[in-house]
């Protein structure tokens, strides 16, 4: 059988596939042109960035002559100046780190509201985070309260709160959020940590201990729950266990702190060679450690080295530490061994067990446990 095409039908085909070239030609040239425009705004947007590069380098070399012109005439300290500096941009990478935190956890605590009252939920949450942001704390966190008494079951906004009063030291009000929050989420290391250390504060030892072992268990060691631990264990004369924790907080995390924190168990032992062994370590990372001089000034006095006692008690005053100690010490009074510790607490039912008896190690602790939280 013969198939035969009409002349036409081949014409029309012919006509088809110039039309589908001329179409391709078109759109190739539509994005040869967007193509074209997207490269000149690109080149337009690396000079201007070339050259906020090279305006941010002269600035910076003005400072920096500047900075030294100052410090040649002695009216300013190049190096105090530096470390304020960098100190300044660091508080601003952590405020910005917060500010972004804060706004995931608000869509994330907003997410998490199946309850009544959802748009009074609402208003209070928003609202509260506006002024955290607006740097009006006391008020943004009575409305977050608030909005946590509406929604006891939300274990990311009881969990918040907690937080931010742990934040601030207020471990009292902080417990009764974060104890809501484990009950929610009980296998939440951060949970677990913050309301530990809270439990200790409190005077709460056993349940403090507890708690910061399930810490170490469901996210790993850490300085602020082997440190928390530690206190715990001298605060019941249990120095062995108090010594076994605070080597392994030194272990996770190598800090002026950590060995200042061993110093003073050693001393408390009468330990002073060890104990002056870590005290220098602590001042080879921070030689204006205060606590460290001095209290490296009552061992060479226990050791009846005069000399260098005075010496480190002179570097202590320069650095405005405990002054009725340093007159003591001036006076030949020595303090008994644990006098200077922050680790002589004679009672496990008086609050502050974890953070009392020194503001620095406190401190240390406290942006620990809070760095880890904020990590996961």
């Amino acid at each position: 059988m013969i198939i035969v095409e009409r002349a036409s039908t081949r014409y029309e085909l012919l006509d088809s596939s110039f039309s589908n070239e001329e179409h391709l030609l078109e759109r190739i040239s539509t994005l040869e042109n967007r193509l074209g425009r997207l490269s000149e705004r690109l080149e337009r947007s690396l000079d201007l960035l070339l050259q906020q590069a090279q305006n941010s380098h002269f600035d910076r070399a003005l400072v920096k002559a500047l900075v030294g012109l100052l410090t040649d005439e002695e009216i300013v300290q190049g190096d105090k100046l530096e470390k304020l500096w960098i100190g300044r941009c660091q508080k601003d990478a952590e405020e910005q780190l917060e500010s972004e935190r804060r706004e995931a956890l608000r869509h994330k605590i907003l997410a998490s509201h199946n309850g009544n009252e959802k748009d009074v939920f609402e208003k209070f949450v928003t609202e509260g985070f506006l002024f955290l942001e607006d740097n009006e704390p006391r008020k943004g966190i009575h409305l977050l309260e608030r909005a946590a008494r509406l929604a006891p079951d939300n274990a990311p906004l009881q969990y918040y709160v907690g937080e931010f009063l742990f934040r601030n030291g207020k471990t009292n009000r902080a417990r009764s959020y974060l104890a809501r929050a484990y009950e929610l989420t009980p296998a939440d290391r951060r949970v677990a940590l913050l309301l530990g250390l809270t439990c200790g504060d409190e005077g709460d030892v056993e349940r403090a201990k507890e708690l910061l072992n399930a810490a170490t268990q469901l996210g790993g060691s850490s300085f602020a729950a082997h440190y928390g631990l530690g206190r715990l264990f001298a605060a019941e004369s249990k120095w062995q266990q108090a010594l076994q924790e605070f080597k392994l907080a030194l272990a996770s995390k190598v800090s002026p702190e950590a060995h200042y924190a061993l110093g003073c168990l050693y001393y408390q032992l009468s330990k002073d060679v060890l104990a002056s062994r870590h005290l220098r370590k602590a001042l080879e990372l921070d030689a204006e450690y205060r606590e460290a001089l001095y209290l490296l000034a009552l061992i060479s006095v226990r050791a009846g080295r005069k000399e260098l006692a005075e010496e480190y008690f002179a570097k202590a005053r320069a650095g405005k530490t405990r002054a009725k100690h340093v007159a003591a010490a001036a006076l030949g009074e020595v303090p008994t061994p644990g006098a200077m510790s922050p680790f002589n607490s004679s009672s496990t039912k008086s609050r502050k067990l974890v953070t009392g008896g020194d503001r620095r190690l406190a401190e240390a602790v406290r942006r620990d446990a809070l760095s880890a939280c904020i990590a996961e």
